[in-house]
């Protein structure tokens, strides 16, 4: 493979390597922590209600940074591996090769077995017999599928106790008759003051860090 890999033209490699600059985007947001940040994090915002505060921007902007922080050292080790066979024979192609495997090794810990099984009996392949076998291409769609449920799980414990305060203040309001006012008007000042109360963004945000070490 590697022979293979060292008599691609330069010209076909620099092609290769624009096409990978051009998925960075989409690498970023799905085959990292970023996707579990973001989702979180949007479903709290439903949750909460607030609607348009904090702003998409902010959302995403927190996620990136959380993203670069929780994978600050597979970043690094993606630079380091990829580096070497670059700077020993200028072959881009070895040197993403390489430098993807930390990635992989990133995705294959938060990835459930099943779901990794699954795609890899797609393949219609014999049965890796250890992980340098899997293909960062098998990995991914397994690592999405196991990222959204996992975000999805913690999603519905966020979501339980503000469906609670919510049927609370409109039974409230319903003993008390009050037919045309929204309940959801009433119940944010109590979801805001709770979440405050309990110190909500830390506890979520410290929860999503500390899940990924």
């Amino acid at each position: 493979m590697e022979s293979v890999i060292k008599d691609i033209n330069p010209v076909l490699q620099l092609l290769i390597v624009m096409t990978v600059f051009s998925l960075i985007p989409l690498v970023f947001c799905c085959m990292t922590s970023f996707l579990r940040f973001v989702i979180v994090f949007s479903m709290l915002k439903t949750a909460l209600g607030t609607q348009s505060v904090p702003p998409s921007i902010v959302i995403v902007g927190l996620s990136m940074i959380l993203t670069f922080f929780t994978m600050g050292p597979t970043f690094q080790k993606m630079y380091d591996m990829g580096s070497v066979p670059y700077q020993q024979n200028q072959n881009i192609i070895m040197a993403i090769n390489e430098g993807s495997k930390p990635l992989k090794e990133f995705m294959m810990k938060q990835t459930r077995e099943s779901d990794l099984a699954f795609f890899i009996e797609l393949t219609k392949k014999k049965a890796p017999a250890n992980p340098d076998e899997i293909t960062i291409w098998e990995v991914a769609p397994a690592y999405i599928m196991s990222e959204l449920k996992t975000a999805f799980e913690i999603g519905f414990v966020i979501f339980v106790p503000f469906i609670v305060l919510d049927l609370v203040v409109a039974n409230i309001l319903l003993a008390l008759g009050m037919f045309m006012l929204s309940p959801t008007i009433i119940s944010l000042p109590f979801k805001l003051l709770i979440f405050i109360a309990v110190d909500g963004w830390a506890l979520i945000v410290q929860g999503l860090v500390t899940s990924y070490n």
